[in-house]
């Protein structure tokens, strides 16, 4: 069965960094764009970052473009999200998606992210 484990998340202050990490297993992750979407209590899932198949194109909400960076391990079925210069509108709880933005079929159980000094 399709499984997507996220890690990584935890306690940052703002200016700071986390790197986040999602293994996937259960399907051919090299089929797939893979996402990641945060939630913040009280409002709906938010779309994040996005990465081709291959890697080759990656794709981000405005809020975070030049701070965070996608990536992703064809060979090891992960994908990471690091996130730079952290601000407290960061905090979520950030999802790993398997789809594109806005079209998912599987996501993770999530890993908390706050971003308090």
């Amino acid at each position: 069965q399709v499984q997507l484990v996220e890690s990584g998340g935890g306690l940052a202050q703002p200016g700071g960094s986390l790197r986040l990490s999602c293994a996937a297993s259960g399907f051919t992750f090299s089929l797939y764009t893979m996402s990641w979407a945060r939630r913040v209590p009280g409002k709906g899932l938010e779309w994040v970052s996005g990465i081709w198949k291959d890697g080759t194109d990656t794709w981000y909400i405005d809020s975070v473009k030049g701070r965070f960076t996608i990536a992703r391990d064809n060979d090891k079925n992960m994908v990471y999200l690091q996130m730079n210069s952290l601000k407290p509108e960061d905090t979520a709880l950030y999802y790993c998606a398997r789809g594109p933005r806005g079209d998912y079929d599987y996501w993770g159980q999530g890993t908390q992210v706050t971003v308090s000094s």
